[in-house]
C-alpha cells in the first residue's frame, strides 16, 4: 500500500488554520498533489481545484482578520460525484451526465463550506451507486489501496480509497444499502451511516429515496461525529429531514463499557463466513467482556429475507428515480434521433450502463399491475416486520455487532459475470437501511493485509450513543 503521511485529527488542523499556524492554501496545495501522485489508483474523476484554492485563499484572509472561518477552516475533503456542486461537472459515475454542471450545492456541501471545508475533488463510484465494487463506474474502477488488484468496495469506493490513502482527511458518501459502510471495510477507515434524514439529501442524486443516506468516511470515530454534527439537521428542501435527537454529534467521548448489553444476531454470523472474520469478530467479543460488557447471540427471523426484500424495493425506487434521465432536459442527448421516442430510446439505450439497466428492468416488473402484489407490497411488509424485531432487540440491547462484510476485498472482475454473487456483499449491512438505523464500519484487524470491518448498530435517534461506544470500541481496538 502507497501511503502518504496520515492528516492530523480535523478539529486539530481546522485549529492551525484559525490560529495562523497553518494556512488552508498550504493545506488544498498538499491534498491536490496527493490526489495527483496516487492517480493510479483511479480514485478522482476530477478535481476541483480552481474553486478549492479560491475559498482557501478566502479562509485564509478571514483569519488574518480575526475572523474564525468555522470548525472545518481549511479542511480539504473529496465528495462522492452523485453530489451536486458549484464550478464542477456532477456525473454520478454515468455516461448519462457527462458535461453536467450543477445549478446549485447540495446541502451537505453548503453546511460543510459554511464551516470552512474545502471540496478539491469528486470521487468514483458505481454508476448513479449502483454497486458493491466500484467495477460499474462508466470511466474507470477504482483499486483498492491495500491491494491494486482488488476493489475498494462500492458504491462509495472512491471516497473511502481517498481517506485510506490520506488524500484528504474525510470524504462524503451515500449509504442506501451499505454504500459507505462496506467500503470502509474492504479500505480499513471508518464508515459512518446516520439514522434516515439525520442529513438532508437534497442535491444528491437519488438511487433509492426511502433507503438513501448521506455520510462521512474519515480516519476516526470522533472525526465522523464532527463531520456528522457540521451536516446534521432540518432543511426545507428536503422534507424527510429530522431535528436531531442530540445536537452536538462531535462530543463522541469514550463510554464506560461496564454493563453495557450488545447483542450479536446468529443470522449475521453464518457458517459460511470465512474463519478469519468469524475469529476476528470473536476476539472483539471477548475484548468487550473483559471490560464489563454483556455480549450476548439473539436471532431475527426475517433478516434472511432482508437482502430479497431490498432487491425487491429498491430496484422499485430505482425504476422512478431514473426516469428523468430522458436525453431532453439534461445530460447526454443522442442528436441522431429522429422522432422524439427514438430519442428517448437511443439516449438511455447510450447512456445508460448495464447495472442500471438491469435495476430499473426489475423495479418496472416488480411494479407492474400482475407482480406488484406478488413481490412488491410483500417486500413491504417483510420490511416493516424486520423493522419491529429490530426494535424488539433495541428494548433489551444498546447495539447489535456484526462483521461489515461477509470476506476482505474480492479481485476486480471476480464477480463482475455474477449480478448474485455480487448482491450478496450487501447482506450484512442492507438491514439497517431497511429499517432506517445508524450503523458505523470500524477497521478491526485485517487478513493477509487485507482489512477486516466490524459494524455497529443502534436504534433510530441514538447516533450519538452509537458514536459513543464506537468510540470506546476503537480506543478497545487500537
Amino acid at each position: 500500500m502507497s501511503q502518504n503521511k496520515e492528516w492530523k485529527p480535523i478539529s486539530e488542523i481546522a485549529r492551525a488554520v484559525v490560529a495562523g499556524d497553518d494556512s488552508a492554501v498550504t493545506l488544498v496545495k498538499d491534498s491536490l498533489a496527493r490526489i495527483e501522485d496516487q492517480a493510479d489508483y483511479n480514485i478522482v474523476i476530477q478535481s476541483c481545484d480552481e474553486r478549492a484554492l479560491a475559498r482557501a485563499e478566502q479562509i485564509d484572509e478571514a483569519v488574518k482578520r480575526g475572523e474564525n472561518p468555522g470548525r472545518l477552516a481549511g479542511v480539504p475533503f473529496i465528495a462522492k460525484d452523485n453530489f451536486l456542486t458549484l464550478g464542477s461537472e456532477t456525473t454520478a459515475a454515468s455516461n448519462i451526465l457527462r458535461g453536467f454542471k450543477a445549478p446549485y450545492q447540495a446541502t451537505a456541501i453548503e453546511r460543510l463550506e459554511a464551516e470552512g471545508a474545502i471540496c478539491v475533488a469528486k470521487a468514483n463510484l458505481d454508476a448513479f451507486a449502483h454497486g458493491s465494487s466500484t467495477e460499474n463506474s462508466d470511466f474507470f474502477t477504482t483499486k483498492n489501496p491495500h491491494d491494486p488488484t482488488r476493489v475498494p468496495g462500492g458504491s462509495s469506493g472512491g471516497s473511502a480509497a481517498a481517506v485510506a490513502l490520506s488524500l484528504v482527511p474525510f470524504a462524503l458518501g451515500t449509504d442506501t444499502g451499505g454504500s459507505i459502510r462496506l467500503p470502509a471495510a474492504f479500505c480499513g477507515v471508518v464508515g459512518y451511516k446516520p439514522t434516515y434524514g439525520l442529513v438532508s439529501r437534497s442535491g444528491v442524486i437519488a438511487m433509492a429515496s426511502s433507503t438513501d443516506v448521506i455520510g462521512p468516511i474519515t480516519q476516526s470515530v470522533a472525526d465522523a461525529g464532527l463531520v456528522l454534527d457540521c451536516m446534521a439537521g432540518v432543511d426545507s428542501r428536503d422534507s424527510t429531514t429530522l431535528e436531531p435527537v442530540e445536537h452536538d454529534y462531535a462530543e463522541v467521548d469514550a463510554v464506560d463499557l461496564t454493563g453495557k448489553k450488545i447483542a450479536i444476531i446468529k443470522e449475521l454470523m453464518p457458517s459460511s463466513l470465512p474463519d478469519s472474520i468469524r475469529d476476528n469478530i470473536n476476539s472483539v467479543v471477548e475484548k468487550l467482556k473483559k471490560k464489563g460488557a454483556i455480549v450476548e447471540e439473539v436471532s431475527v427471523s426475517s433478516l434472511s429475507l432482508a437482502l430479497a426484500c431490498y432487491y425487491i424495493i429498491v430496484p422499485a425506487e430505482i425504476s422512478s428515480n431514473l426516469s428523468r434521465y430522458d436525453g431532453q432536459r439534461y445530460g447526454y442527448s443522442d442528436s441522431s434521433a429522429t422522432s422524439l421516442l427514438d430519442s428517448y430510446k437511443m439516449s438511455r439505450s447510450k447512456g445508460l450502463g448495464k447495472e442500471a439497466k438491469r435495476r430499473i428492468m426489475i423495479g418496472t416488473y416488480v411494479l407492474t399491475s400482475g407482480y406488484y402484489d406478488a413481490y412488491y407490497r410483500q417486500a413491504q411488509q417483510v420490511r416493516t416486520k424486520l423493522i419491529s424485531e429490530f426494535a424488539d432487540i433495541f428494548k433489551k440491547y444498546d447495539a447489535i455487532l456484526s462483521p461489515t462484510a461477509p470476506s476482505t476485498a474480492f479481485k476486480i472482475g471476480e464477480h463482475t459475470q455474477d449480478p448474485l454473487e455480487m448482491y450478496l456483499t450487501d447482506v450484512m449491512t442492507v438491514a439497517a437501511n431497511l429499517t432506517g438505523i445508524p450503523a458505523i464500519s470500524l477497521p478491526s484487524g485485517s487478513d493477509n493485509g487485507l482489512p477486516i470491518g466490524l459494524q455497529l448498530m443502534a436504534k433510530q435517534h441514538a447516533d450519538i450513543d452509537l458514536l459513543r461506544l464506537a468510540n470506546s470500541v476503537e480506543e478497545l481496538l487500537s
